[in-house]
């Protein structure tokens, strides 16, 4: 026997979230979703969820369960349950505002991909047929095309749980499925405003974004990509790209990272009220003695790691 805990939400009768336990005895090899639909028809029938394909490929039933993002119809039941715990803890998306119970408003979700202009950009006459790829230009954004839009990655972004500005990782993987796109012609255009503040140098790098994906689209992986193409663009006039180039550049002079430089070198050397701004953290961090060396020391052997960026022609 399992315990359901469900966070459930009404703003017409209570304004405050609160959690209930169903109880229910499920069969081997049920998932989720059937766990969900059998406590609707049988115990609740305000238990309210989406749900529509049942095969993970609509992306409706998208929710939390035991605190992560995940398809409600392709997670069986038996794998949340933790060693020794009967519970399974049930709740809605994260990052977006709750309507009712298991249900959450995508509304800043969808304009967050509008942003990115999700569709091609030719300047081209459009041609009587369609506008061919090869299978090795395909490849290059066959992974992203894989993206169902559930949210999942998007819920549990954690730079999104702290800056709402960020368009977060479903919108910028969309924005390499077109970036990657031989067809495209707005490439650099699309890079510029990427490297916004709230684009994808706003990324922390956590990963979570891939591990909660259901597709192979990997959210994360895409933001790379689209970050190397700035890079390759020379689209570099922003903190995000300096402080890559910075990280980089220190770490093949001298094997390991200059702590001292780094923050200057990302902010710009010319950007005045940014190297300003970094003057409190330096006071924190000398207050707390956690200021870098001066004198930055290169490892014993920066030799061979320069050695390693010359072979691979950096």
């Amino acid at each position: 026997m399992a315990i359901f805990r469900i966070k459930r939400y009404n703003p017409e009768k209570r304004p405050d979230a609160y959690y209930e336990d169903f109880e229910y005895d499920f069969p081997e090899g049920a998932t989720l979703l059937d766990c969900l639909n059998h406590i609707k028809w049988t115990q609740d029938g305000s238990l309210t969820y989406r749900m529509s394909c049942r095969s993970a490929i609509c992306g409706s039933c998208g929710m939390k369960g035991n605190g992560h993002a995940l398809l409600a119809c392709q997670r069986q039941a038996a794998q949340l349950l933790k060693s020794g715990d009967q519970v399974i803890t049930v709740e809605p998306l994260g990052n977006m505002p709750v309507i009712k119970d298991l249900v959450t408003d995508f509304k800043e979700f969808w304009e967050k991909v509008d942003q990115v202009k999700p569709y091609l950009q030719n300047k081209e006459k459009a041609p009587e047929q369609e506008r061919q790829q090869s299978p090795e230009e395909f490849r290059k954004i066959d992974a992203t095309s894989t993206c169902i839009m559930c949210g999942a990655c998007y819920s549990d972004c954690n730079t999104l749980e702290v800056d709402k500005n960020f368009l977060g990782p479903a919108a910028l993987a969309k924005a390499q499925r077109f970036v990657g796109d031989s067809r495209d012609h707005a490439t650099r255009e699309r890079i510029k405003e990427l490297s916004k503040p709230g684009g994808m140098w706003d990324c922390t790098h956590c990963g979570e974004c891939v591990e909660r994906c259901p597709k192979p689209a990997e959210p994360f992986y895409r933001i790379k990509e689209l970050m190397e193409v700035a890079l390759n663009e020379g689209v570099t006039h922003n903190n995000g790209a300096r402080h890559a180039l910075s990280f980089v550049k220190s770490v093949k002079h001298s094997g390991r990272l200059n702590e001292s430089k780094i923050p200057i070198e990302s902010v710009g050397y010319f950007n005045i009220k940014g190297l300003l701004e970094l003057v409190p953290v330096g006071l924190r961090m000398l207050l707390k003695l956690k200021i870098p060396p001066i004198f930055h020391k290169p490892i014993d052997d920066a030799k061979d790691v320069k050695r390693i960026f010359e072979e691979f022609g950096e």
